[in-house]
């Protein structure tokens, strides 16, 4: 299937609902804020209103961003069996490890597809997102997985970072929140060498890419200027561009300043009526108001890969943030497949199991190696 001339799957962007900040409309204001802007009647009215979308927007990113309740002595295992909060989400959420035999033994006879996120799933959220490194045990277990099962990374990473964290071309993968897929990698005839530079790899004749935001593209470095300049003073900020998304990562700021974060970049957006802002675990995420996220990115890929039978393939998607949430949702709706979160508090979700970390989660990649081998025997 050749994905660059594939029929369109997104909606018009202009006809789509407006960008959302906190849940409401940014074009609920036609002022800018920015530039002075409007200062006759209604503006307390207008402030008002400005007020209550900073505040939703600040809510989503303090309720998508929990804080641990537990100090170092409560990451072991048995301090978290022992919170009764954990305890009583994990029986509705049960723990895929334990869930094991359950989940292949509805996966008997069929194909597992699996598909996997990055930053919290295969690598420890870090304070710096440039060392988000996976542990070289956690990427023999992503290969070794990939042998047996076609294996697929979603992140909202740009294509290319995430490809420099995992340097596996045995995957497929979809960067900027599955707006940037690449489905085909080189086969082993090609010359090696060239199979593992990273820039022939990105750029191979033999991928099929699938880009559905391309013309934001201009728009995406636009923003990021901007979001760069405004938050250059706020301690701990950072804006990282994603190609088709740019990511506003507070894990670093002071809480007392998360308001300010949520205010420039409204104030940002204003002039960019094309963007939204979604909220994900410590980080804000500008993307083009499309009608595609993470679960349209696992529809499109099981779709192009020929993994679309629900009679003979079982979706796996194992992610952590809220973006994922997006993913479990289409697992669920297909009535095919698992959505496994990774956490160690309690979340609402659509998921249908859990890991509690990504050492969790390369157990239990592990796992599906040793009953896939046992299963040829």
């Amino acid at each position: 299937m050749d994905m660059s001339t594939s029929s369109p799957v997104i909606t018009d962007p202009v006809a789509i609902s407006p960008p959302l900040l906190g849940g409401m409309s940014s074009n609920m204001m036609p002022f800018s804020v920015m530039s002075g802007g409007y200062t006759g009647p209604g503006m307390s009215s207008r402030r008002k209103i400005e007020e209550v979308i900073v505040n939703g927007l600040l809510d989503a990113m303090k309720s998508s961003s929990p804080r641990k309740k537990h100090n170092l002595a409560f990451d072991q295992e048995d301090s978290l069996d022992e919170d009764p909060d954990y305890s009583a989400w994990m029986s509705e959420c049960p723990s895929a490890l334990t869930s094991f035999k359950h989940i292949v033994a509805n996966a008997q006879g069929k194909k597992i597809a699996l598909f996997l996120d990055y930053d919290g799933t295969l690598s420890p959220i870090v304070d710096d997102p440039d060392k988000a490194f996976m542990s070289p045990a956690m990427r023999a277990a992503v290969r070794n997985v990939a042998k047996h099962f076609p294996t697929a990374i979603v992140s909202g990473r740009s294509r290319k970072k995430v490809f420099e964290f995992v340097k596996l071309k045995e995957l497929y993968y979809a960067g900027s929140h599955g707006m940037d897929i690449m489905t085909s990698a080189p086969n082993s005839e090609h010359n090696t060498e060239k199979i593992i530079h990273l820039e022939y790899y990105l750029q191979c004749k033999e991928a099929n890419l699938f880009q559905p935001a391309c013309e934001f593209l201009p728009m995406i470095d636009e923003v990021t200027k901007s979001l760069l300049e405004v938050t250059s003073e706020i301690d701990g900020a950072r804006v990282e561009n994603n190609k088709f998304c740019v990511s506003v990562h507070y894990r670093n700021v002071a809480e007392k300043d998360w308001k300010t974060v949520a205010q420039l970049v409204k104030k940002v957006l204003e002039a960019f009526p094309r963007l939204k802002v979604t909220n994900g675990r410590m980080v804000l995420e500008v993307r083009p108001v499309i009608d595609w996220d993470k679960g349209k990115a696992v529809d499109f890929l099981l779709q192009s890969l020929g993994l679309d039978d629900p009679e003979n393939v079982i979706p796996i998607y194992i992610g952590d943030d809220r973006t994922d949430e997006d993913a479990f949702k289409v697992l669920r709706q297909r009535n095919c497949g698992f959505g496994i979160l990774v956490s160690q508090v309690p979340k609402e979700t659509e998921a249908f199991y859990s890991l509690r970390d990504p050492s969790e989660v390369m157990a239990f990649l592990n796992s599906l190696v040793r009953w896939k081998k046992h299963s040829l025997r």
